[in-house]
């Protein structure tokens, strides 16, 4: 006899289960999911509870779980959120080791609610009992020696290699739907809820060691643990491809971050870095998860973007064209002896250079013969097919000759057929005919994309994070008095200090309190000087005008000192200040380089083209905490203004290896001293001899 399913396993491969809150009454979501439950193949035992009636769905009923004379191993609890605890307490009782509580009435109410599911995962954490929900639509498995489905969804979708797990319930439904009118087939689907106990997390993890499970496809609403999905997801990726739709595009959560760097981290751009560090796939949209998708259950990666285009109509194909190259993706060069074998078999009128325009009399006798001949060119790395049919022209037959043309190819083949949806109905139920097809070519194009996007996620080699020389107990003195004092932002003079332990170049300077030291200060130093305000009220000084550079003699020095008093003085009444006298460093190319600490993703190293446009220009790219230097070689790469930063048009390069050794010292420092909430250096002078940082602000959190 099988041993009592544990874990997961007795969620998604139960032998038993009690549908707690079945209902006599249609449209209900107790009866609807015991119907599903039934009605779909379930091969287990149901056992129906419901202390109201005696048979729901002719089947006999129990007024409580632990009347059931047999063991159980999932239950689905359908009853009002107020009973779902005495609900789970039975459940323990009995046994169970799986829950699905598809009930509302938890966090999403409010505090009440919110307690109420701290009680529920405690119940359930400390009986060893994995729970999916509250608050979702439930979860199915069409393994034929399960199939369940345990949800109020429509649909129980075909069997496939297909895991899928959604944060909303409704989209979950959504999107069981549109996969089936797409005719992909999904093993696994979970509808997470408020995630009280399993998460994303756990799924993809379990997902990695089932071998059946080839693909999995995520809509996400928020992360739970992000920093536990980094290890997960990584691991993950390496085998299968994982496909996310995260909602929640928004720089609303960045509006009162005071530093460039916080006011730019807003949470999607965590979420993107996140995302595409751990191998995972980021798209836009639930119709381009599922365009890419179709591509990944029946097509290899390919080696290259070198895209053949074989069409009967010249349009779409400069549709295609443009598309593909807007993307990144590059138009083959066909071999002479391809466009020759090309020739000898299409009529004269045919152009046999990339795309491959056989004109419209083409059909299925062409692209059989024409396709075999592009695939096996050494230049071509995927093929798109095109057909528009005329009416004396079978599409079915068409796509069956591709299908059959390209079977066993190394080389992915998409196809667009420009015809009637019921056309493409009729091709879709044909598996002999199967392959990707799209309505139009800019969606066919976007899934090649996305093929190679995943085929440079699995093969990228991020690295490790390398050791950093410094002077750690230097920088730590200067953060412990800091945090001792209830954080906040330090005075510049205790920031330069603490990045300048870890061996970031900065500019000299010293604080001092009077103008009259400021004259004095300023006449140590050799050359021009600029001169600050530092405080609180401080932070974007060219705002307030609390910046005057390019100074030179003593009476230009304690004029504009004086100035700056008067300004200190107006903006800043009851709280300290100082002035900074700094030497004026030798200019360079304007950088900013800075660290916002997420409080749900955790800190996010950030590296842009600088100075006072920052945010209008917004050139600027994040990534995760401790970055390696491929990772950090990378932002740089990805910046718009890289080609500057390399000497564009005679320009002057920067030392590109002094910019990342800058990045990896400031990620160090943060990953070492998770106090630091913020910190930020605008403007950076990057130059031929290195780096400079000029202005400095870090912010320690309170205790």
């Amino acid at each position: 006899m099988d041993a009592t399913p544990t874990g997961l396993d007795a969620l998604f491969r139960p032998r038993a289960i009690a549908v707690i809150g079945a209902s006599r009454t249609p449209g209900t979501i107790g009866n609807t999911v015991l119907w599903n439950i039934v009605s779909n193949g379930f091969t287990g035992a149901v056992y129906p509870v419901n202390p109201g009636a005696k048979v729901v769905h002719s089947i006999r009923c129990y007024p409580d779980v632990r009347a059931i004379p047999d063991a159980v191993d999932l239950a689905i609890v359908c009853v009002p959120g107020k009973g779902v605890l005495d609900v789970v307490r039975a459940c323990i009782e009995k046994g169970v080791r799986g829950i699905c509580v598809i009930s509302a009435g938890f966090r999403e109410t409010g505090e009440e609610g919110a307690a109420r599911e701290r009680e529920l995962a405690a119940l359930c954490r400390g009986a060893g009992i994995r729970l999916i929900g509250p608050n979702c639509m439930g979860l199915l498995t069409t393994d034929v020696g399960v199939k369940l489905n345990a949800t109020f969804a429509r649909t129980f979708p075909r069997p496939g290699g297909i895991g899928f797990l959604s944060q909303s319930g409704a989209m979950g439904v959504t999107i069981l739907d549109h996969a089936e009118d797409r005719g992909l087939g999904i093993r696994m689907f979970a509808s997470l809820g408020n995630k009280a106990d399993v998460s994303g997390n756990d799924l993809v993890s379990y997902w990695n060691d089932d071998p059946e499970t080839k693909l999995v496809l995520m809509y996400l609403e928020s992360f739970g643990n992000p920093r536990n999905f980094i290890p997960t997801a990584r691991r993950f990726t390496r085998k299968k491809p994982l496909v996310c739709v995260k909602a929640g595009r928004t720089a609303e959560g960045g509006k009162a971050a005071a530093s460039h760097t916080g006011a730019l981290a807003g949470p999607d751009v965590a979420a993107d870095a996140l995302l595409e560090e751990t191998g995972t796939l980021r798209v836009d949209s639930v119709a381009e998860m599922f365009d890419v998708a179709q591509a990944l259950v029946s097509q290899p990666l390919p080696a290259g973007g070198r895209v053949a285009i074989v069409t009967n109509a010249g349009g779409p194909a400069i549709l295609a064209t443009d598309f593909l190259v807007s993307k990144g993706l590059k138009l083959a060069t066909l071999s002479d002896a391809t466009k020759d074998a090309l020739r000898k078999l299409l009529v004269p009128e045919a152009s046999v250079a990339n795309p491959v325009d056989m004109v419209a009399g083409a059909g299925a006798r062409e692209y059989a013969a024409a396709m075999p001949l592009v695939l096996a060119d050494p230049g071509v790395d995927m093929v798109l097919t095109i057909f528009v049919p005329p009416i004396t022209l079978d599409p079915v037959g068409v796509a069956r000759a591709i299908f059959e043309a390209s079977r066993g190819t190394s080389k992915p083949v998409l196809g667009c057929m420009m015809a009637r949806v019921a056309v493409l109905d009729e091709i879709k139920r044909l598996d002999s005919a199967w392959f990707p097809l799209y309505d139009y070519p800019e969606d066919a194009v976007r899934a090649m994309w996305n093929l190679l996007r995943v085929r440079t996620l699995r093969d990228d080699d991020l690295g490790e994070p390398v050791h950093v020389e410094a002077d750690r107990a230097a920088a730590d003195a200067v953060l412990s008095a800091a945090v001792a004092r209830g954080g906040g932002w330090l005075p510049a003079l205790d920031a330069f200090r603490v990045l300048s332990a870890y061996g970031i170049r900065i500019a000299p300077l010293a604080a001092v309190d009077s103008v009259d030291e400021v004259v004095a200060m300023a006449g140590q130093i050799a050359g021009r000087v600029a001169l600050k305000l530092d405080g609180p009220a401080f932070l974007h000084k060219s705002d307030l005008g609390a910046v005057v550079l390019g100074l030179e003699g003593p009476t230009a020095v304690r004029t504009a000192a004086e100035r700056l008093a008067a300004v200190a003085k107006a903006a800043s009444p009851d709280r300290p200040w100082q002035f900074l006298v700094q030497r004026m460093a030798t200019p360079g190319t304007e950088l900013v380089m800075g660290v916002r600490t997420d409080p749900v993703f955790g800190p996010l190293l950030a590296v842009g083209l600088g100075g006072i446009h920052v945010e209008v220009l917004r050139d600027i790219r994040f990534g995760l905490v401790p970055a390696t230097p491929v990772t950090a070689r990378r932002l740089l790469e990805r910046l718009r203004a890289y080609p500057i930063l390399k000497g564009v048009r005679g320009g002057t390069p920067v030392d590109l290896d002094k910019v990342v050794d800058a990045l990896l010292r400031l990620s160090a420092l943060v990953n070492d001293h998770p106090e630091i909430a913020e910190v930020e250096m605008n403007p950076v002078f990057a130059r031929p001899d290195g780096v400079e940082a000029v202005d400095v602000r870090l912010r320690v959190a309170p205790r």
